[in-house]
């Protein structure tokens, strides 16, 4: 095996090493182990030479089925992406049902359909989902049914604690929309290094997953910087964008492993109820706001996606 010599490799020593994006150039580059996808890398995607027969496709889709024509679209996607890497492609619910389990639950089944008839894998899917109570909801729902889940825009406790109950596949706190936050809050703080409260927060649930031995997966997601990245080193998975897998790839210096799972096991706590999950959530100023904007910015980028595919 020939010693690793560059963070990145190094990296992918002690952490499953995920594209965040839908950029089949990039993957082929960086040769990831999975792909995450959300509509705003949706977006960036229509304009890729690659995809634009995807959007025709698309359109014509919805207009032949009566089906959403952004399931269309990101099922496609999702077939072309399971088919460069090994690993899982991360494909999200339409934002817009974040509040609706059985909506959740109906748009989840029919992506898994469509990248099937597409021509993926869909054993290797993973439904994002947003970490609302009502996503929980739908993806413990899915997971019995054997469709894998990602829960995704989580930046509070209470999120990871109901996803840990709700036995979900894998779970993205996010991390520079945190730093984000407390920035804007304390323009003159340092959140350098392990003072990042991005960093704090997936460091704290991956210790409390790991010392209660749950089997979901914790991918950081969201990284503003490098050193975030290397603070999180020995996470489970880390999905990262082409510009700092292109940092870590030039980098030539010795990474450490930081994350590594406890070896006690203690007693599981009782699942958090519903009124526990949306109090705990109200009570943090930071999660709660900042997964109302990354629902709010979700649509956004799906009211753009689905003109830009009419217009195909």
């Amino acid at each position: 095996m020939n010693t690793p010599t560059n963070k990145l490799e190094q990296l992918r020593q002690m952490t499953v090493v995920v594209a965040d994006t839908g950029d089949l150039e990039a993957i082929a580059q960086y040769q990831p182990e999975d792909a995450t996808t959300n509509p705003s890398l949706l977006l960036q995607a229509t304009q890729l030479p690659h995809y634009l027969p995807l959007l025709s496709e698309a359109r014509q889709a919805a207009q032949h089925t009566g089906l959403a024509v952004y399931d269309c679209f990101a099922a496609r996607v999702a077939a072309q992406l399971l088919a460069q890497v090994p690993g899982y492609v991360s494909v999200e619910v339409d934002a817009r049902t974040s509040f609706d389990t059985q909506a959740s639950i109906a748009r989840a089944q029919g992506l898994v359909d469509q990248v099937a008839q597409a021509g993926g894998d869909a054993q290797r899917l993973l439904i994002k989902l947003a970490a609302t109570w009502e996503g929980i909801r739908a993806a413990e729902h899915l997971e019995k049914q054997g469709i894998r889940c990602n829960l995704t825009l989580l930046f509070g406790f209470a999120q990871a604690q109901a996803c840990a109950d709700a036995g979900v596949t894998l779970i993205s706190p996010f991390v520079g929309r945190i730093l984000d936050w407390y920035r804007a809050q304390q323009p003159e703080a340092d959140f350098s290094g392990e003072k990042d409260p991005g960093v704090q927060s997936v460091k704290r649930i991956y210790a409390y997953y790991k010392q209660h031995h749950y089997p979901t997966l914790v991918m950081g997601a969201s990284f503003r910087n490098q050193q975030e990245i290397e603070s999180l080193a020995g996470c489970d998975r880390l999905t990262i964008a082409p510009s700092l897998l292109a940092s870590l790839a030039a980098d030539q210096g010795s990474l450490e492993r930081v994350l590594q799972p406890e070896e006690t096991q203690i007693t599981l706590p009782a699942p958090i109820n519903e009124a526990a999950f949306r109090l705990n959530l109200n009570e943090d100023a930071m999660a709660s706001e900042k997964l109302g904007e990354g629902i709010r910015r979700f649509i956004l980028d799906l009211d753009s996606l689905e003109a830009a595919i009419q217009q195909a």
